[in-house]
C-alpha cells in the first residue's frame, strides 16, 4: 500500500519492447512507480497495474513534449527495437543508427525542456567514450555529439552503457519469482536486472547527474 503522502513517481520509457525495457518496467512497477511506455502500437503490452501506454514520436520535439508532460523522469533506450518512429524526417528502421540516435536526443532535449521535465537517462553504446581501442568513428562521433548536446542543455542527465540484450525477454521474465527459468536465462536476466536496478536507484537517490555510468559487472 502506498502512503497517501508519498508523491507518485512517473517514469516515461522509450524502448519498452526491448529486454532492458522489460527489466526496467518490472523494476519500476515493483517500486510502485507509474510507467508510461511510449509505443507505436498501444496493444503491444498487456495491461497491468501502474503501466500506461501512449503514442509518440521520438524524433519530433513537440510530440516528445506531449509524451513526457507531467512525468518525473524520462528513460530512453537508444538502441532498442520498437522505438516510436512516426517522424517523416527519419527513415523507419528496426534499431536507430548513430545519426538517428543524435536526432532522437536532440528532440528529447528540446521537448523535455519545453515541458519542464529535467531528469533524463539515456542508455546506449557509450563505451566508445571511455575505450580508445574501439575504432567505430561514426559511433564515437555520435556519442560525443550526444554528450555535448546534453552538457549544453538544462537537463539533469545521466548516460548509461547499454547491457547486452536477449531477444524475446518480456516483463513476465523479470516479474516471476522462483526457479522456473528457461535454461541459459539466469545470467542475462541477472545482468539486465542489475542495470534496471541501478537506474532505478539513480533515479531515487538523484545520483550521477551529468555523468556517464556503467552497471555491468567486470566479468560480464
Amino acid at each position: 500500500m502506498k502512503n497517501a503522502e508519498t508523491p507518485v513517481v512517473k517514469v516515461v520509457l522509450y524502448g519498452a519492447m526491448s529486454s532492458l525495457g522489460s527489466a526496467l518496467m518490472a523494476e519500476m512497477l515493483r517500486r510502485q512507480h507509474e510507467v508510461i511506455a511510449i509505443l507505436d502500437d498501444l496493444t503491444a503490452l498487456a495491461p497491468r497495474p501502474g503501466l500506461r501506454t501512449k503514442t509518440g514520436d521520438l524524433f519530433a520535439a513537440q510530440r516528445v513534449k506531449q509524451s513526457v508532460a507531467g512525468s518525473s523522469a524520462v528513460i530512453c533506450l537508444l538502441d532498442a527495437p520498437g522505438l516510436p518512429f512516426n517522424s517523416e524526417h527519419v527513415e523507419k528502421s528496426i534499431v536507430p543508427g548513430p545519426v538517428e540516435q543524435v536526432l532522437a536526443v536532440d528532440a528529447l532535449i528540446e521537448g523535455m525542456q519545453a515541458a519542464g521535465i529535467a531528469r533524463l537517462f539515456v542508455v546506449g553504446d557509450f563505451e566508445v567514450l571511455d575505450d580508445p581501442e574501439l575504432e567505430d568513428d561514426l559511433e564515437r562521433h555520435a556519442a560525443e555529439e550526444i554528450r555535448e548536446a546534453l552538457q549544453s542543455s538544462t537537463l539533469h542527465w545521466t548516460l548509461v552503457n547499454a547491457p547486452r540484450g536477449v531477444a524475446g525477454l518480456t516483463i513476465e521474465h523479470f516479474s516471476q519469482t522462483g526457479g522456473n527459468l528457461e535454461p541459459g536465462l539466469a545470467e542475462p536476466l541477472a545482468r539486465l536486472a542489475r542495470t534496471a536496478t541501478g537506474i532505478a536507484d539513480e533515479l531515487q537517490l538523484n545520483l550521477h547527474i551529468g555523468e556517464h555510468v556503467n552497471f555491468i559487472a567486470a566479468d560480464s
